[in-house]
C-alpha cells in the first residue's frame, strides 16, 4: 500500500509500516527529526498530487485540544480556531480511500464529529495515560495489543522546554505498531 503519513516529523508511524513493507512517507512543514523518506510541504497538497491508499494524519493540536481551553477565546477572536478545523475538514474529505486522522481530546468533537475511538498508550505497552482520539473512514478500530500496568501522565507533566511540544505530540511506538499490523492487511 502506499500511505502518507501527514504532519509527521518524529518518522514513528512511517517507518512502522515500512516495516511492515509499505511504501510510506511522511509531511511535515518542517524537516523530519530522522532519516526516511519525507515531504517538507503541506499535507494537503501532497494528498492530492500523488494517488493514495491510506493516510494516517496528525493534525497540529494548538488550537484544538481542550488542553489549552483557556486561549479558546483568543484563538476564535483571531481566526485560529477556525483555520485549524478546516484544516481537520480538509484532510477528513481528502481523496483517499482510508484516512485516519489522531488528536488528543479536541473540539473537533463537538464542531466536527465524535472521534470513532479514543485509545489510551497503556493499552499497547506503554504505563501511561493520554487519551488519543482517532476519526476513522474505512478503517477498524485498533485492537489493544499489550495492556500494562502502573499508568501515569508522564507526557502531561512534561516541564517547559524548547523541545516540550514536540515529545508531547509523539506518537508512541506502541500504537505506531499497532496501526501498521492491524491496517495492514485492510
Amino acid at each position: 500500500m502506499r500511505i502518507l503519513v501527514a504532519c509527521e516529523r518524529s518518522g514513528v508511524v512511517r517507518d512502522a509500516f515500512i516495516a511492515r513493507g509499505h511504501d510510506a512517507v511522511s509531511c511535515d512543514l518542517v524537516e523530519s527529526e530522522v532519516d526516511g523518506p519525507h515531504f517538507t510541504t503541506d499535507a494537503l497538497t501532497l494528498a492530492q498530487m500523488q494517488t493514495w491508499d491510506m493516510m494516517i494524519a496528525f493534525p497540529p493540536c494548538t488550537d484544538l485540544a481542550v488542553s489549552g481551553a483557556r486561549w479558546f477565546p483568543e484563538k476564535r477572536a483571531d481566526g485560529r480556531q477556525q483555520r485549524a478545523l478546516q484544516f481537520v475538514r480538509d484532510l477528513m474529505s481528502a481523496p483517499i480511500p482510508k484516512i485516519a486522522i489522531e488528536n488528543p481530546i479536541s473540539i473537533i468533537s463537538s464542531q466536527i464529529r465524535k472521534p470513532s475511538q479514543i485509545i489510551q498508550p497503556w493499552q499497547y505497552g506503554h504505563g501511561e495515560t493520554k487519551a488519543t482520539c482517532l476519526w476513522l473512514q474505512n478503517l477498524p478500530l485498533l485492537t489493544p495489543t499489550d495492556i500494562v500496568e502502573g499508568r501515569e501522565q508522564r507526557v502531561w507533566k512534561l516541564s517547559p522546554s524548547p523541545t516540550r511540544a514536540m515529545e508531547r505530540s509523539r506518537t508512541f511506538q506502541g500504537i505506531a505498531d499497532a496501526m501498521a499490523s492491524q491496517w495492514s492487511s485492510t
